[in-house]
């Protein structure tokens, strides 16, 4: 954690800041490896501090040796006591992470400056523990789906399915969901982002799975589509055409290269293919301690000139939805390593007719 505060120093300088005001539990996690739903942290150019209430003020005490823990009482106010006793003058926070009436509560005599996404390269690039706690949670989320596979049957309903994962989840020392798990069948598993629900899982039909985990802090992310019976010809050529995007769009991470085009690379594939119309969304996202974070993988995208590099980890996940029929989509995490991209998880990409 210091090297990471080190580097919110370096930050400082570059933009001419006395100190940060962190607010967003991710960032405030991020730095202290302490998670609060009422935490602060501040930086200065030689000191950070975490200030949380009284439910966590003991434990965080405890959890946090070698940093100042501040007892937050009376807002805002404990804040700008802190910042005094700093001698800060222009001090940063986290624009994006904000509400309206926070900003305006924001006075005691600083020059407030508003720095969205302050953080994102950083966390973009994860140091050697972030990735081995990423590839220890992927493990355990391949050992949750392996676990379902041969309790996967026609007349299960899809909340029943989504309530077996979650249970495993707990099972193998999980803190739980990264996102609402999508269990999706039939026709649903046309709409990308369907919300499982009380629909039956029938035989004859593709059933999606995506599910994330949450592991000392960190996400998982991972989809697979199966065939429950044997698959029909027509979803067996477009599982293929999936399953190749995503591997090309592998093939194709390469540190140095735009992200934006690991997102061309999968998307005119699908194209030539005839599906083009059908992959309604972008190729993948930066995951780590949040879901969804940068880089966006995107080739029209605000991040489609960002360079990969060693340490990045991001999705991939082509997808191809025909409305009314089903969906097929594919996903895995990737880390940069060695210069290449490098699936996380071992489930292979094969199709599994259940």
């Amino acid at each position: 954690m210091k090297k990471r505060i080190e580097k919110v120093q370096k930050l400082l300088e570059k933009h001419n800041l006395d100190a940060f005001l962190f607010t967003s539990q991710a960032n405030v996690f991020y730095l202290s490896g302490f998670r609060s739903s009422n935490a602060y942290v501040v930086v200065s150019k030689d000191s950070y501090i975490l200030l949380t209430d009284g439910r966590y003020f003991e434990k965080a005490k405890q959890h946090l040796k070698d940093w100042k823990v501040v007892l937050l009482e009376g807002g805002l106010k404990r804040v700008y006591e802190v910042l005094r006793d700093m001698k800060a003058k222009a001090v940063g926070y986290e624009e994006d992470r904000i509400s309206c009436e926070f900003r305006k509560r924001l006075r005691g005599g600083f020059r407030w400056v508003g720095k969205p996404n302050f953080l994102k390269h950083m966390r973009a690039i994860k140091d050697p523990e972030e990735i081995s706690i990423m590839k220890e949670g992927v493990r355990q989320s391949d050992k949750v789906y392996k676990s379902l596979l041969p309790r996967l049957k026609a007349g299960l309903r899809e909340l029943e399915v989504r309530a077996m994962i979650v249970e495993e989840f707990f099972k193998v020392g999980a803190f739980g969901e990264s996102f609402p798990t999508i269990v999706a069948s039939g026709k649903a598993s046309a709409i990308p982002h369907w919300e499982t629900s009380n629909r039956p899982v029938k035989h004859g039909e593709a059933l999606l799975i995506d599910m994330g985990l949450l592991w000392k802090g960190y996400c998982t992310d991972f989809t697979r589509t199966l065939y429950i019976g044997r698959a029909k010809e027509e979803f067996k050529r477009v599982y293929q055409v999936v399953r190749d995007a995503h591997l090309y769009a592998l093939e194709g991470v390469r540190v140095g290269r735009k992200i934006g085009e690991i997102d061309r690379i999968a998307r005119e594939y699908i194209r030539k293919k005839g599906f083009g119309k059908f992959f309604v969304h972008s190729t993948g996202h930066g995951v780590g301690i949040e879901i969804h974070e940068f880089p966006r993988v995107y080739y029209k995208g605000v991040d489609k000139e960002v360079k990969i590099e060693e340490g990045m980890v991001f999705t991939i996940e082509p997808g191809i939805y025909i409305g009314g029929q089903f969906g097929v989509r594919l996903e895995n995490i990737v880390v940069v390593e060695d210069g290449i991209g490098k699936p996380l998880s071992e489930i292979p990409l094969d199709l599994v007719e259940i």
